[in-house]
C-alpha cells in the first residue's frame, strides 16, 4: 500500500484525484493540502463537493512547515494539482525528501526553459529538474514513467491531440502540413477559482490563446511535427472534444490508416471507433479516449473526445502512480467509472 497526498486538492482535479485514490486497492490518501492563504483550509473536502459526502469527510489542510515535516514522514507519493508557478517551486522539495512527485500542471512538461517565458510567462527556476522528469502519457512512455522520480502528467489537450496522432506519426503517414487541431474544453478545464471569463453564465463558445497557447510545444514536442492548435471553452461541465484535420501524404490507404491505430488497439483505456464519430456524451466521467476518423483522399478528419477531469487529469496521473506501482495501468479506473 502507498500512501499519496495531494496538494491542491480543492481543485476540480485534486477532488477527482482524491477521489480515485480513496477507493484504490493500493493507494491510500493520506493528507489533503492547500495553502495557507487557501479559503478552503480546514473545511472538509466533501464541503465541497458534497458528492463525495462520506468517501473525502477529509479535512484541507494549509501547507504549513509543520505539515511539510508529516509529508516527510508518512508519504510515498506527492501529487501537485497546483498553478504552474507553485509546482515549480514545491517539486524540488518533495523529490529533494525522495518522495516520488506526479505534477499535474504544466510546470515540467517542456524540456526547453526558453519555452516557459514564452509560453508561461516565467523563467523556470529548476532546468536540471525539467531535463529529469518524465512525461507523464501512460499508454507511450510507460517504461520511462516506471523509472522516473519526476512525471510531469500530459496535459488535458494534449494527451487527448497525442493518441490521436502518434499512430499516424509513427506511422510515418503525416505529411510535412502543420496538423491543425480545433479544440473545445468543459468549464471545469479552466479551474475552480472564480472568474468572469469562465463564470458558467457567461460562458459562450469561444476561441482563446490563437497561435500561443501553452499546449501547442507541448503536443509539437512530444509528435514531433508542426501544429496549429486552437482551444476554445464550451458552456458544458466537463469533456473535450477535438477535431483533428491532417494531410497524409500521397497513396496514403484506409488500410493504411486503420493499421496504424492498431498499435492502440489493446490499450484498456483506448477505445477505436473506427468511422463512428465520437462525442463529449460519450466520455463524460468515463477513463476512456475514444477516437474516429474519416477520410477522403489525402485530407483525414480525427475526432477525439476525453473527459478532461478523468483521462484528462487525475485519471492520468493514476496511470502514472500505477506504472510506478508496478499495477496494470488501468487499476481503479475501469472498476469505478460511474
Amino acid at each position: 500500500m502507498k500512501n499519496v497526498v495531494i496538494i491542491g486538492a480543492s481543485g476540480y482535479s485534486g477532488a477527482e484525484l482524491a477521489s480515485l485514490i480513496a477507493k484504490h486497492p493500493h493507494f491510500s490518501l493520506k493528507g489533503c493540502y492547500v495553502s495557507e492563504q487557501s479559503l478552503d483550509k480546514n473545511k472538509l473536502l466533501s464541503e465541497l463537493y458534497p458528492e463525495h459526502t462520506g468517501l473525502l469527510d477529509t479535512f484541507l489542510l494549509p501547507l504549513t512547515e509543520q505539515a511539510l515535516n508529516v509529508i516527510s514522514d508518512q508519504a510515498d507519493y506527492v501529487c501537485l494539482c497546483t498553478d504552474h508557478k507553485v509546482s515549480v517551486e514545491l517539486a524540488p522539495k518533495f523529490l529533494a525528501l525522495g518522495k516520488k512527485v506526479f505534477d499535474l500542471s504544466g510546470g515540467y512538461r517542456l524540456a526547453n526553459s526558453d519555452d516557459y517565458d514564452n509560453y508561461y510567462g516565467f523563467e523556470h527556476p529548476s532546468p536540471d529538474w525539467l531535463e529529469k522528469a518524465q512525461y507523464g502519457l501512460a499508454e507511450w512512455y510507460a517504461p520511462e514513467i516506471k523509472k522516473a522520480q519526476l512525471i510531469a502528467v500530459a496535459g488535458c489537450y494534449p494527451t487527448a491531440a497525442l493518441n490521436a496522432l502518434k499512430p499516424l506519426k509513427d506511422a510515418n503517414l503525416l505529411s510535412d502540413e502543420p496538423v491543425i487541431i480545433n479544440a473545445v474544453s468543459g468549464v471545469t478545464g479552466a479551474g475552480r477559482k472564480a472568474n468572469m471569463a469562465t463564470h458558467f453564465c457567461e460562458v459562450s463558445l469561444a476561441p482563446y490563446g490563437l497561435f500561443n497557447h501553452r499546449h501547442t510545444p507541448e503536443i509539437s514536442q512530444y509528435l514531433e511535427h508542426p501544429v496549429l492548435f486552437t482551444p476554445h471553452l464550451g458552456n458544458f461541465a466537463r469533456g473535450i472534444l477535438e477535431t483533428i484535420y491532417i494531410k497524409l501524404k500521397p497513396n496514403t490507404s484506409a488500410a493504411h490508416v486503420e493499421q496504424a491505430y492498431q498499435v492502440l488497439a489493446d490499450e484498456p483505456l483506448i477505445r477505436l471507433k473506427g468511422s463512428v464519430l465520437p462525442s463529449v456524451k460519450g466520455v463524460v466521467k468515463q477513463p476512456y479516449v475514444d477516437i474516429g476518423w474519416q477520410q477522403q483522399g489525402e485530407q483525414l478528419i480525427v475526432v477525439v473526445a476525453i473527459d478532461n477531469l478523468l483521462k484528462g487529469a487525475a485519471g492520468q496521473a493514476i496511470q502514472c502512480m500505477n506504472i510506478v506501482n508496478e499495477q496494470p495501468s488501468y487499476l481503479g479506473l475501469k472498476e469505478n467509472n460511474v
